[in-house]
């Protein structure tokens, strides 16, 4: 392949956003099912003037609804999350759901306890769906980089090109330049002549990780490469590469294998060819 630097920055794609990237519906709706129940029975809380009795009811039923209660705030992991109680001292929040006393506290300080008073939420149910879609938004920049191996999937596929995704390096006892650390390749790809190593992202945006993962294939390509029979691939996109231009330069100067989408065509041929 005759490489062209230039050439290959005015190929990389603004995105790889398709229309579900946005939200995983599936996902948010299994998160919901597994405190349904326990949000049902806190409905009871809605529009109750008298809250600290409203609680009281369900803690003689069921204490361990109140565990539920950290995702109406958004915080997903109340075990580990300190805050700071109304004694300036530093406590996890689940230390709020312990009693029916400390659980009234924990509503009237985050405020959650004017919104049932007031109804503005009518079910708690919907509520944490909306909180759930919310948060989902965090994942999305691991989605852009599942996107882009799906695609490169479908194009092997579509070619004929049989494929293993997800391989470690300890399959391959001939790497021995990589150490003792364990490397995991997005995919694997044997010919008659070679074994193709090859990781695959997309960026989007620019940030400090494209550096990182810039110069970390700058020093694995050489080692994978001076194995006989192996050869180290690279296929990337995203305008983010913008942002880190200089790093994936010299990258792409010293690693003979690098694609984008728009060239990814000629790796094909390659493969097919070897």
């Amino acid at each position: 392949m005759n490489k062209n630097f230039t050439l290959f920055m005015s190929q990389l794609q603004e995105t790889n956003q398709t229309l579900d990237f946005f939200c995983d519906f599936d996902k948010i709706a299994a998160n919901v099912a597994e405190v349904e129940m326990s949000l049902n029975t806190l409905n009871y809380l809605i529009g109750r003037e008298n809250l600290s009795d409203g609680v009281a009811d369900i803690w003689k039923r069921d204490p361990k609804v109140f565990e539920v209660l950290g995702i109406l705030i958004a915080v997903r992991d109340e075990g580990k999350k300190p805050v700071v109680d109304s004694n300036g001292n530093v406590v996890l929040l689940k230390s709020f759901f312990e009693s029916d006393a400390k659980v009234v506290e924990f509503l009237n300080a985050t405020g959650l306890a004017e919104v049932f008073k007031s109804r503005r939420i009518k079910n708690l149910v919907d509520y944490v769906f909306g909180i759930e879609t919310g948060l989902d938004t965090n994942a999305r920049k691991n989605r852009s980089g599942h996107i882009m191996e799906g695609t490169v999937a479908r194009i092997l596929k579509e070619n004929g090109i049989p494929f293993r995704q997800e391989v470690y390096s300890s399959e391959f006892p001939e790497l021995t330049v990589l150490g003792t650390d364990e490397k995991r390749f997005d995919f694997y790809v044997k010919t008659r002549k070679k074994r193709y190593l090859i990781e695959v992202n997309f960026y989007s945006g620019g940030g400090s990780k494209l550096n990182e993962v810039a110069r970390a294939y700058t020093e694995l390509a050489p080692k994978v490469n001076s194995v006989n029979g192996y050869e180290f691939v690279w296929i990337t996109d995203g305008i983010g590469w913008k942002s880190a231009k200089n790093k994936l330069e010299e990258a792409y100067n010293t690693i003979p294998s690098v694609y984008n989408l728009s060239n990814i065509n000629s790796f094909v041929a390659l493969l097919k060819n070897d």
